[in-house]
């Protein structure tokens, strides 16, 4: 029976990026989506990929969602923590409900998907946990302060969580894309892509989403059972750790 693969924010770009290479990969794979309701109907009709809709900031819905899922497709084997959101603001004009909105999706929700996967995978001896944070968490970036605070935070968690899992066969791993070519940054002014952000990164181009799905389906793989709590970083080379 194939592997079951549960994608956060696996309905739109990078992450529906990853949740169709590893249906590609020939995992069972269900997506995750928190509020577009349009464009998960249409992700799913292109695809063949069911779409469940909750948010990952709210624990109660992550325990009801995964079992959902669970009832559907069976256990959870390989989990992508993709889902995130901004609220970006210079510190001194940051609400408290900007910061905790970013913190709650970005960061506490990793706790709230992983931790009701956790057992099974433990039962299992067999779990993968992939989660995706930024090159803003690794170097922080002016005007992001809850966002970069979350993804770096990220990596803690998957720092943390990889020396616990590891004894039970479960890896946990990060990825940290750089600019990748999404419609989130291709909708950023043509100028200051052309002029701002591309020359900082070496290769001297945009990301692709197929480029961090197939890190994903790596790190979800057998091949990959000996990484774990690792950071892998691509982004073009903007940002050497």
């Amino acid at each position: 029976m194939a592997r079951v693969a549960l994608v956060t924010g696996g309905t739109r770009g990078i992450g529906a990026a990853i949740s169709g290479a590893l249906k590609a990969a020939g995992y069972t794979v269900a997506a995750n989506y928190a509020g577009n309701d349009d464009a998960a109907a249409a992700f799913t009709a292109e695809t063949g990929i069911p779409a469940y809709k909750w948010s990952v900031a709210d624990y109660d819905a992550c325990v009801a969602g995964i079992a959902q899922v669970v009832a559907a497709h069976g256990p959870v084997a390989v989990l992508v923590n993709n889902a995130g959101i901004t609220r970006d603001a210079m510190f001194h004009k940051m609400t408290p409900g900007q910061w905790k909105e970013v913190i709650d999706t970005n960061l506490t929700g990793l706790f709230n998907m992983t931790h009701p996967c956790w057992t099974s995978m433990r039962d299992a001896k067999f779990g993968r946990v992939i989660n995706i944070s930024s090159i803003n968490g690794q170097k922080g970036q002016a005007g992001q302060a809850n966002y970069s605070a979350a993804k770096s935070g990220d990596l803690g968690f998957t720092k943390a969580l990889a020396a616990e899992g590891a004894r039970a066969g479960i890896t946990v791993n990060a990825i940290c894309p750089g600019y990748i070519g999404t419609e989130m940054v291709r909708a950023i002014d043509e100028k200051v892509l052309n002029e701002r952000i591309i020359p900082q990164i070496p290769v001297g181009r945009l990301g692709e989403p197929d480029e961090i799905a197939r890190i994903a389906v790596f790190l979800a793989s057998d091949d990959a059972g000996f990484i774990t709590g690792s950071t892998i970083s691509a982004n073009g080379g903007q940002f050497v750790v």
